[in-house]
């Protein structure tokens, strides 16, 4: 039965390749999964750039919007409730939506009321209630990303994952933009007639746009129960005790409410299956390096920037008129790679790309001040981060595959993809102080080649294997 379903998946791979590339993205599953990138990304700028510039507009000193930047800690940590996510059923919803939806249904509406509530709040009256209702955002945010994820990856097959991811990035940064240029709309408008809650209006109109995600909860289909693999020999009916015997369903489902058991399932056994995956040490190495040359240089752009001589206003509307088009397009440019290539060749093409790109960097760091410079350099450093965003989170998708432990999984290899940009790029300002721009990002060249290596070793590594077998 199992060679049978992996052979029908088989052939409607094939035949889903017949089809012009266009019609991946319009595909009803692909189209849910825009929507859920729209209402992944807009919470993000509602608690972080928007938030900074709300209270900065209202007088805040400096030191307490540096200090509103740790809000955006749950992102990095939500892998530690990540198990919560898989284990736990949400009474009412998860018996009339299903296990995945009712995740995404219960943290939307959360959404909803949180910025609603963070939008109500004076920054300068209550600067501290402000800071835990956003932080509270953050977490429900997160817990969002989560539910998403897994719904993402166990929704998709490989025909139609890489043009969903399209679809989710484009949407992502669509929100990001909406969250901030859109609210300062909204709020400038009704600042114009006098109204004093101008900023209330404008997150009142991104708690609206949550309705997006909500759509897409009901528009969407459950994610199918993964079989199991490996039942359990002691939940066989027993002959003896006649039609009351015990169901292998009934049996399984008292022995998994013994509270050690449902914790060591939540919080032990996802790590446990992942473990188990051939070079699983050298996987996640991999994961943190591959972006690391490309979060290394975007660390330090806008600061590299204003230094060379660029003003705000030309970084800014070149970043936004330049780089998001660039970035929608490169995020197309990866669906069809990721599609049409195998995932070792759709890594190798990325990966080489994001290292090649920084040269632009290298070059303009000696051009000077030229605008025209600057519009080619972020767009080939959009474009080619766009198409190296794509192919690696279709990467990192494929590489959760336990449906039970799906949100758990992808949470942890998310996190670990983001400690490149978190953690290891903390140093690039010094670096660029000590040595120069020219040499800082030659040396983001180079801070690509681990990556690219780990990738040579799994890919030689795999092909032994395979060999072998």
């Amino acid at each position: 039965m199992a060679r049978r379903s992996q052979t029908n998946s088989r052939s409607l791979d094939r035949e889903a390749t017949l089809h012009p590339p266009w019609q991946a993205f319009l595909q009803p599953k692909a189209l849910v999964v825009l929507l859920l990138g729209f209402s992944s990304g807009l919470p993000l700028a509602l608690t972080g750039s928007t938030l900074s510039l709300w209270m900065a507009d209202r007088g805040v000193d400096l030191g307490t919007i540096g200090l509103f930047s740790l809000v955006g800690l749950p992102y990095v940590l939500k892998f530690a409730w990540a198990p919560l996510v898989d284990a736990i059923r949400i009474p009412g919803l998860t018996n009339w939506l299903g296990r995945r939806r009712a995740w995404l249904l219960a943290t939307q509406l959360a959404l909803i009321l949180a910025i609603l509530a963070l939008g109500s709040i004076d920054p300068t009256k209550t600067p501290y209630l402000l800071a835990l209702v956003a932080l509270c955002v953050a977490i429900v945010s997160a817990t969002q990303d989560i539910a998403i994820d897994a719904f993402r990856v166990e929704s998709l097959g490989q025909s139609d994952a890489a043009a969903a991811m399209s679809n989710y990035v484009a949407a992502y940064r669509i929100a990001m933009l909406s969250a901030g240029a859109g609210t300062v709309f909204v709020v400038e408008k009704f600042e114009q007639t006098g109204e004093a809650s101008g900023w209330f209006w404008g997150y009142a109109a991104m708690a609206l746009l949550m309705g997006f995600g909500v759509a897409a909860t009901f528009w969407a289909r459950e994610p199918a129960a993964e079989p199991d693999a490996n039942p359990d020999p002691d939940t066989s009916p027993d002959p003896d005790m006649g039609e009351n015997s015990p169901t292998p369903s009934a049996r399984q489902t008292s022995h998994l409410v013994h509270p050690s058991h449902q914790i060591y399932r939540a919080l032990v056994m996802p790590f446990k299956e992942f473990a188990s995956k051939p070079n699983w040490v050298a996987i996640l190495l991999f994961v943190v390096l591959f972006k690391f040359g490309d979060a290394f240089a975007g660390a330090m752009l806008s600061a590299f920037a204003l230094d060379i001589g660029f003003t705000k206003g030309d970084y800014a509307y070149v970043a936004n008129g330049v780089g998001f088009p660039a970035a929608l397009l490169g995020g197309v440019l990866g669906g069809v790679v990721a599609k049409y290539c195998s995932v070792p060749v759709s890594l190798w093409v990325a990966g080489i790309l994001q290292m090649v790109s920084n040269v632009v960097f290298v070059a303009l760091a000696y051009t000077g001040p030229e605008v025209a410079y600057l519009m080619g350099a972020m767009g080939v450093e959009n474009l080619t981060g766009g198409l190296g965003t794509v192919v690696f989170v279709a990467y990192l998708s494929s590489l959760c595959q336990a449906r039970e432990f799906t949100a758990t999984q992808y949470a942890l290899l998310s996190a670990l993809s983001a400690s490149g940009r978190t953690f290891l790029a903390a140093a690039s300002g010094y670096l660029a102080a000590a040595i120069g721009w020219g040499a800082f990002f030659t040396a983001t060249i180079f801070a690509a080649l681990p990556g690219l290596f780990m990738l040579w070793w799994l890919t030689r590594y795999a092909h032994k294997r395979a060999e072998r077998d």
